[in-house]
């Protein structure tokens, strides 16, 4: 025989009885099925409400009459039933309604409940189930029998939370089906009765368990549950959705998974089935065809980690001070005191020092669990040889399960370096001595975090970088326009970019499902919101995004000067925005401690070179130990192409405006004519070597004099630049008689930075760099007297864009370490 159960989802509807009825039809042709139901959706719901309202003393009759109308209409759509069964289950409807309405009012005097008469109240959905789908099922020819869970399931202990008693049941159930032999037995799961033949529960949601007590009881061949979802999957999907269904777990990996939360399985479901290894399936009830999961002795052995489970709404309890330390029997009085309490204890560590005990327990009885250890330590606590209960609330339990991790050594490291990169703080720790499963308690408010990262470290193996760009000008367009070609590329490489915003001067758009990159400039038209950390920070929160990133196309000054309160918050920056790195150096030090305090990345490769890896280089070499000697560099793109320019014969002023046509000049030329670009990127670089220099102290030599064209507009600048195009001819063609070319350089040396034009003799590494070429002459310790040359285009979006494209991907590099 085949125990087949089917949760309340299940039976929602008259459509949904009908395709379990379809279901139970064709696996009884060829093997003999009991038919453990669930009330119908919503129904045990509408029960629990009911009891509440009539204990309160409040208005019942509403949700009442709603629940007879439920029952009325699931009655008279079910198809196919003859007019005598259709007879009986409307007198089970009034019997019932009629009985409920009377204990719901006698509550309601009494304003009491006593905990044997809500059993029965609450245990009215599944025998309304059992009779409408006996109905059903004999409507279409079936031979089948109901049985009476009440009377057959037995049970000990509370009638809200019994624990079933296999043996008892197996005696009579084995002699009711004797007595009524049928193909298809319909069974009531959640109910079971106690040794004075009172109802008693088996815990809320307790109809898996119903059906494995049944199963052991009558030897099935195999215990299936059917529900609303294909099986167990690795991660519960409405955190994760990479989750990965698990073909196959052993009992005890089930066990572990059920407990800690994982909401397929009831935690006390595998045990009857364990014992006398019976196979269970989970099953989608809307997707017959679907393998599921088998869970039986041997499991999948070759899988690490099977699943990543969560428990939540925990308080953890520490019960530590001198008295526990070297006395017997200090931890049987805790747990015991929890014990009488009628308190579940989720999770428990002791220090090594035997100094404390912590263990976690549902929030819902903190307050009672308190109490408890009050009470059973007062002597204690007055004493002082305890400490005051420390506690601490809103907790969750985040746990690793998997048979195969005891053959693999570097799963708990991996794990807490997973928790680590999701930026949780652990607050305690267990793992069983079968090496089968690891927990660790975490804060309420970071344990999907910290599912999402485990899973993505230890399953999908497809990182996120979530991006928030502000700055859409040509760089940020281009940008966004090179992400949005590269999906595919990125898919292929297992990474997955998502931009989730998008920032102007004027407004911020956001994206759950992130930014349609082929449509983002309309709908930034018609976005709201503006531009803040505490904005980007709240969408972060409330997505769980777990690896941010602040990608600044913009020059602005305000915007850098929030990368420290950004990095504090969680995100990675990334700019070839150039005013962070020179700003005071009490914040370009600021910068830097609070990336390698928050580990997160602050990553400026654009900010000298634009596409070219200057910062990248140096870091490397001095990293390697190489010393800084002497630099020189044409840093600027645009002031490269007009040297050239000028070079060949062009006016200044007409190769200035040539190249603001072509973007390759900041929108006033002056910015980058005034030689301060250049400037803030040899500052940049001196820092990077090492020498700890301000502004002011970099020796700037302008392209243009002195107070010229001062305060006039970017197109009276550029009227009157022609005035100087005759003085700029001389210049060059003094340099020409010397057999030398006219360079704007950036120099590091004697541990002073200067910005100047200088003339350049032909062999110099720096003369034949023009035409938007950047180019670095880096003389070090290693590379002497011949330096190292770095040269390739420095100007226009496209290699500024793939330059910060490319440090957006280096966010990754610390999490493929984990």
């Amino acid at each position: 025989m085949r125990v087949l159960k089917f949760g309340g989802s299940s039976l929602a509807s008259v459509a949904r009885f009908s395709e379990v009825a379809q279901i139970v039809l064709q696996q009884a042709t060829t093997e003999q099925v009991c038919l453990v139901l669930s009330a119908p959706q919503g129904v045990t719901n509408t029960l629990v409400e009911l009891t509440d309202l009539a204990y309160l003393g409040a208005d019942f009759q509403s949700p009442l009459s709603q629940l007879e109308q439920r029952y009325q209409q699931l009655l008279a759509e079910v198809p196919g039933v003859s007019e005598v069964r259709r007879q009986q289950v409307q007198a089970l409807i009034n019997s019932q309604i009629q009985q409920l309405g009377w204990q719901l009012q006698g509550m309601s005097l009494l304003k009491f409940c006593p905990d044997h008469i809500k059993a029965q109240i609450l245990g009215l959905g599944e025998q309304f189930s059992v009779a409408l789908m006996t109905a059903l099922l004999e409507g279409r020819g079936a031979d089948v029998q109901a049985l009476d869970s009440v009377k057959l399931v037995k049970s000990q202990g509370d009638f809200l939370n019994a624990t079933a008693d296999v043996a008892a049941t197996a005696t009579v159930i084995d002699a009711a089906m004797a007595a009524t032999p049928a193909s298809i037995y319909v069974m009531a799961g959640f109910v079971s009765s106690n040794a004075q033949g009172e109802t008693a529960l088996l815990g809320r949601n307790g109809s898996d368990y119903s059906a494995a007590v049944i199963a052991a009881a009558i030897k099935a061949s195999a215990c299936e549950i059917w529900t609303d979802v294909d099986g167990v999957y690795s991660a519960d999907p409405r955190q994760v959705k990479q989750t990965r269904l698990i073909d196959r777990l052993s009992y005890d990996e089930a066990m572990e998974l059920s407990y800690f939360g994982a909401k397929v399985l009831h935690p006390k479901t595998i045990g009857p089935l364990a014992r006398v290894q019976i196979p269970c399936y989970i099953k989608n009830t809307l997707n017959p065809s679907a393998p599921g999961t088998c869970i039986d002795v041997e499991g999948d052995g070759e899988a690490l980690v099977k699943g990543i489970s969560s428990l939540e709404h925990l308080a953890l309890i520490t019960v530590s001070g001198p008295g526990l330390k070297g006395v017997v029997g200090m931890a049987s009085r805790v747990f015991a005191a929890m014990a009488r309490a009628q308190i579940s204890v989720s999770l428990i560590t002791q220090s090594s020092s035997e100094f404390s005990i912590s263990f976690c327990v549902p929030q819902l009885h903190l307050v009672a669990a308190k109490k408890a250890l009050e009470a059973e330590f007062e002597l204690e606590l007055q004493n002082k040889l305890l400490r005051p209960l420390a506690i601490q609330s809103d907790m969750a339990i985040v746990s690793l399960v998997g048979d195969g991790m005891r053959q693999h050594r570097g799963v708990a490291a991996k794990f807490f370096a997973s928790l680590a990169q999701a930026r949780v703080n652990v607050v305690a720790i267990a793992q069983d001595s079968s090496e089968r499963s690891i927990s660790a308690v975490v804060e309420q408010r970071s344990c999907q975090n910290a599912v999402k990262v485990c899973h993505e470290n230890f399953f999908s193996h497809i990182p996120s970088i979530d991006v928030f760009l502000v700055g859409c000008g040509v760089v940020g367009s281009e940008l966004l326009a090179q992400i949005e070609r590269q999906q595919a590329f990125l898919q292929q490489r297992q990474v997955k970019l998502t931009v989730y915003g998008i920032a102007n001067s004027k407004q911020l758009l956001l994206a759950k499902d992130g930014v349609d990159l082929k449509n983002w400039q309309p709908a930034l038209a018609e976005a709201n919101a503006q531009f803040s950390l505490a904005e980007l920070n709240r969408f972060v929160q409330e997505q769980h995004l777990t690896n941010p990133v602040l990608v600044d196309c913009t020059s602005a000054q305000a915007v850098a000067d929030q990368y420290a309160d950004f990095l504090a918050a969680g995100f990675h920056v990334v700019t070839p925005n150039k005013k962070a790195n020179t700003s005071s150096l009490e914040y370009y030090h600021r910068l830097r401690a609070v990336a390698q305090q928050q580990r997160r990345r602050f990553l400026y490769e654009t900010t000298v070179g634009a596409g070219l890896p200057v910062i990248d280089t140096l870091q490397g070499l001095l990293n390697a130990g190489d010393q800084l000697l002497a630099f020189e560099g044409i840093l600027s793109g645009s002031l490269s192409y007009i040297f050239g320019e000028l070079e060949a014969g062009v006016p200044l002023s007409v190769v200035t405006a040539k190249a603001r046509a072509m973007g390759f000049t900041e929108p006033d030329p002056r910015d980058d004519l005034s030689g301060m670009d250049v400037a803030r990127k040899l500052l940049i670089m001196a820092r990077e070597a090492g020498l700890m220099l301000d502004l002011s102290e970099v020796e700037v030599d302008s392209v243009l004099p002195a107070g010229f064209a001062a305060g006039a507009n970017v197109e009276d600048f550029m009227a009157q630049l022609p005035q100087l195009d005759q003085a700029f001819a001389e210049r060059l063609a003094a340099a020409k008689a010397e057999g030398k070319v006219l360079r704007y350089i950036g120099e590091i040396r004697d541990g002073k930075c200067k910005v100047a034009i200088k003339a350049l003799a032909a062999d110099h590494p720096l003369a034949k760099v023009k035409d938007g070429e950047n180019a670095l002459s880096i003389l070090s310790r290693y590379y002497q007297p011949i330096p190292f040359v770095l040269r390739g285009y420095g100007a226009g979006a496209a290699v500024t864009s793939a330059g910060v494209f490319s440090d957006i991907l280096r966010t990754l590099s610390w999490q493929q370490q984990v």
